[in-house]
């Protein structure tokens, strides 16, 4: 069976192709919000969830190169996924000093999205994209 992109997904599967790039967040049966482990919703309180997948591409809202606990410097972003939530990762693939805002991000190869660090790698190092 043929499978149909839009232009936008055609766009993002030639950036970052990668079939496994798919992220398990929670979608809140009482007002719709999405979040990613979460205990309650931040919108209404309700512990009331459905599970959803969507694609795991996501955006770098903003970067910051941390140092403590470590001997090497490593990255802390706030990725912002299509779902409409913002999650803290690590992301890995360039410098932590290099990681910006607009950079593409997908779930990096063999990480277990269940548990654990979130840890994204970067999908393109050129264009940025103003999705904040």
């Amino acid at each position: 069976m043929a499978r149909h992109l839009s232009p936008l997904q055609a766009r993002d599967a030639s950036v970052c192709p990668s079939d496994d790039a798919v992220l398990t967040y929670q979608r809140c049966r009482w007002c719709g919000t999405a979040s990613f482990r979460r205990l309650l919703c931040p919108v209404c309180s309700s512990s009331e969830f459905r599970f959803e997948r969507g694609p795991g591409l996501g955006v770098v809202v903003e970067s910051t190169v941390v140092h403590r606990y470590s001997g090497s410097a490593r990255n802390e972003s706030l990725v912002r996924f299509p779902a409409g939530f913002v999650f803290r990762c690590r992301i890995v693939g360039a410098a932590p000093c290099d990681v910006r805002a607009g950079m593409r991000v997908r779930p990096a190869a063999g990480q277990d999205l269940a548990a654990g660090e979130v840890v994204l790698e970067v999908c393109d190092t050129g264009g940025l994209i103003d999705w904040r």
